[in-house]
C-alpha cells in the first residue's frame, strides 16, 4: 500500500518524534511505500529514514523552491512546479492518507484531502493522527461543524482519528483489505 503521509518538516519534541519514528518502522515492516513530500530535514526525516531502514520503499513528491532539501536517496523523487501540483501528485501516488502534527502546510493539506472526499473527488481512507492530543482542538472544530450543519456527510465517512499510530496503521489496512 502507498501510503501518503503529511508532516511538519520541522525539528520537533521527542514526544512526536518518537511517535513518528514508531509509525514509520511499522509502515516500513509491513512493505508498505511511504508517500511524502520528500524533505529530508526535521519530522519528514525522521519518518522517512524510519521507512527505509524497516524495509519500505520511499517515494517523495517536493516542490521547485523546496528541492535541495529533497532527500536524496529516495526510490522516486518528483519535483512538482508548485504547492497545488505537489498535492496533487501526493494524492495520485497514495492509497490511503495520514495527517501527523504539523504546521500550515500539513493543515492546508489535511483540509484539500478532506474537501476532496466530501465532494468525492476521492475515496482514499484518511487518518488524522492526533499524537499527544495535538489535534484536539481541530477534532472539536471538526465536531462542531458536523453538529451545526457545515459538512454533507458524517465525519466519519471523512476522516479517521487515531491516537496512535498501531490504530492507524490497522485502520488503513482494514480499510484497503474491505475494498
Amino acid at each position: 500500500m502507498n501510503i501518503c503521509v503529511f508532516l511538519s518538516a520541522a525539528d520537533l519534541d521527542e514526544r512526536y518524534t518518537a511517535a513518528a519514528r514508531d509509525f514509520a518502522t511499522r509502515l516500513g515492516k509491513a512493505g508498505h511505500t511511504l508517500v511524502w513530500g520528500g524533505s529530508d530535514t526535521g519530522l519528514m526525516k525522521v519518518v522517512a529514514d524510519g521507512v527505509q531502514e524497516a524495509g519500505g520503499r520511499l517515494v517523495g513528491v517536493s516542490v521547485d523552491f523546496l528541492a535541495h532539501k529533497a532527500r536524496p536517496n529516495a526510490d522516486q523523487m518528483v519535483i512538482a512546479g508548485d504547492l497545488a501540483e505537489r498535492k496533487a501528485l501526493l494524492l495520485a501516488k497514495s492509497d490511503a492518507i495520514v495527517v501527523m502534527v504539523g504546521g500550515t502546510g500539513t493543515l492546508d493539506e489535511a483540509t484539500e484531502i478532506l474537501e476532496l472526499k466530501k465532494h468525492g473527488k476521492h475515496s482514499k481512507p484518511v487518518v488524522l493522527l492526533n499524537t499527544a492530543g495535538f489535534y484536539d482542538g481541530l477534532k472539536a472544530q471538526f465536531h462542531r461543524m458536523e453538529d451545526e450543519g457545515f459538512l454533507p456527510r458524517p465525519l466519519s465517512e471523512l476522516v479517521f482519528f487515531a491516537e496512535d499510530g498501531p490504530t492507524a496503521l490497522a485502520h488503513l489496512e482494514a480499510e484497503i483489505a474491505a475494498r
